[in-house]
């Protein structure tokens, strides 16, 4: 192959003309040859080509039909999974309730409780407490340590600042709101006041 003025020449001594492809006219040619000669049924390799070209069809078809049922399969099972996708969606906090249905049961006990003793219904609330608390650590939910703690910004959120020589730099002083985990994943951080020494 030769360059000339930035467009490359074909040079022909180089090509090996039993492995190139024939252009399209004498692709053309031939095919309208063994037309031509299927027609006149007489000449040798006739036969063999109609053959051939039978078998070739026949093949195509058998590979189209197989393509076209493997995209008819792969359309159902997008569906299946897109259809279990959205149970699962719809579903998927029925866990969470089944282990919390008890704590409204309590709930619903605490409140058809006549008693004028307040210390029975302090006891009853502070029971349902530990029960919710008790089913949500079993889900992994984890609350984060404040109160006495050196002030961990990834953990806790500052909502005030205060002047004390009574605790430690930078130490909480009172947790305002508890924080949690679910499993190790910050759920909420916990709302404190930090100690600032001046």
């Amino acid at each position: 192959m030769t360059k000339k003025n930035g467009k490359s020449e074909v040079d022909t001594k180089e090509l090996d003309l039993g492995r190139e492809l024939p252009s399209g006219e004498d692709f053309g040619q031939n095919i309208a040859t063994t037309t031509e000669d299927a027609e006149r049924g007489g000449e040798s390799g006739v036969p063999e080509r109609d053959a051939e070209l039978i078998r070739l069809k026949a093949e195509r078809d058998m590979l189209v039909d197989r393509l076209a049922r493997s995209q008819a399969e792969f359309d159902n099972a997008r569906k299946r999974a897109s259809r279990e996708q959205q149970e699962f969606r719809e579903y998927a906090s029925a866990d969470t309730i089944k282990v919390l249905l008890p704590i409204l049961d309590s709930f619903e006990r605490a409140l058809k409780l006549n008693s004028s003793d307040n210390s029975d219904f302090k006891s009853g609330v502070d029971l349902i407490y530990r029960q919710l608390l008790d089913a949500l650590q079993k889900l992994g939910l984890r609350p984060i340590a404040a109160e006495g703690e050196h002030f961990d910004p990834r953990v806790h959120e500052a909502i005030e600042m205060v002047d004390t020589k009574e605790a430690g730099d930078q130490t909480v002083i009172e947790e305002l709101q508890r924080g949690y985990k679910l499993k190790d994943r910050l759920l909420r951080p916990a709302m404190v006041k930090v100690a600032r020494n001046s």
